[in-house]
């Protein structure tokens, strides 16, 4: 049974990482009635800092959300501890405690889930010494010895990228088959090669010592570096229809909106390669697209009641 309606919103948003964050303060000092609805599980939780976001480098994850919602608590926005079950197509958020809230516009800023490759130890470690940015951790590993677990055809990309941060790289072709122009890209570097399907990554005393073949070879190794899959939670924007690019995530105009009226989604959902900051800066320009499209509204509202 669904529950009533609480309270009309200007604007849902629905994910309080730094996306929705940032569009909470943007409307919220526009002086829009704003509500954050939020479940309380970012995708860096794993993480112990969080890097490359100017004046907040090195800071904890969840202490740079706590930031935020203070910041935007400021602007009477007001932050729900909940998880959304459904969006409706009335712009009805029913949350799974029972509450129903509205908005005039829905955010959706739901962020994306790491879909790990399935080898022991990859999830143990994930976020301590097995890494998929070497933009947001490679400084902090430096020089160490690194590994790159093959998974797909961008790992060969990654690789060449974490080159970067140490020249001991060893790249494990695991179930890959590298082309003669990507061995050698990576030989002509010095990178290691060794061939084989990788049964598990070794940890002893909380740390990752190395990785162990299926026949047996064990490599020494203190970093590796893995591509996941990246997975949008965008199920709630799928509830209401919204349309998909070739690739498969969800649609959206320049300014961020989809092709559901009043649906507008910034951050992780549509653009999985965003970075923290780049999901804040987006998230802040779709914020002020979506003012002025209310401005708009209001203004039409008043000259039809003049």
């Amino acid at each position: 049974m669904l529950g009533t309606m609480s309270e009309e919103f200007d604007v849902v948003i629905i994910g309080g990482g730094v996306a929705g964050l940032s569009a909470a303060l943007v409307l919220g000092r526009a002086r829009r009635k704003v509500a954050v609805i939020d479940g309380g599980t970012p995708r860096n939780a794993p993480a112990a800092h969080a890097h490359g976001f100017l004046t907040r480098d090195g800071i904890p994850p969840k202490e740079l959300l706590e930031i935020g919602r203070e910041e935007v608590r400021a602007y009477d926005v007001e932050i729900i501890d909940d998880v959304v079950h459904r969006l409706r197509h009335d712009k009805a958020v029913e949350l799974a405690s029972g509450r129903v809230v509205g908005g005039r516009r829905i955010v959706v800023t739901t962020g994306l889930a790491d879909e790990l490759p399935d080898v022991p130890g990859v999830a143990e470690r994930f976020g301590a010494d097995v890494l998929h940015c070497p933009y947001c951790h490679g400084w902090e590993v430096r020089d160490q010895r690194f590994g790159v677990l093959a998974t797909s055809e961008k790992s060969v990309h990654q690789a060449l990228i974490v080159w970067q941060w140490s020249k001991d790289l060893t790249f494990f072709t695991h179930t890959q088959q590298l082309s003669a122009e990507d061995r050698a890209k990576l030989t002509g570097l010095g990178v290691r090669l060794v061939d084989g399907k990788v049964s598990e990554l070794a940890v002893e005393n909380d740390r990752l010592t190395g990785v162990r073949l299926v026949d047996g070879e064990f490599v020494e190794r203190d970093v590796v570096f893995v591509g996941p899959k990246f997975v949008p939670h965008d199920r709630l924007l799928a509830q209401v229809g919204c349309a998909r690019t070739e690739s498969g995530s969800i649609a959206v105009d320049a300014q961020g909106r989809t092709n559901v009226d009043g649906v507008w989604a910034a951050g992780n959902v549509v653009d999985p390669m965003a970075q923290l900051v780049v999901a804040a800066g987006d998230a802040y320009r779709m914020a002020t697209a979506l003012n002025f499209d209310l401005v708009l509204e209001d203004q039409g509202a008043t000259l039809a009641s003049a």
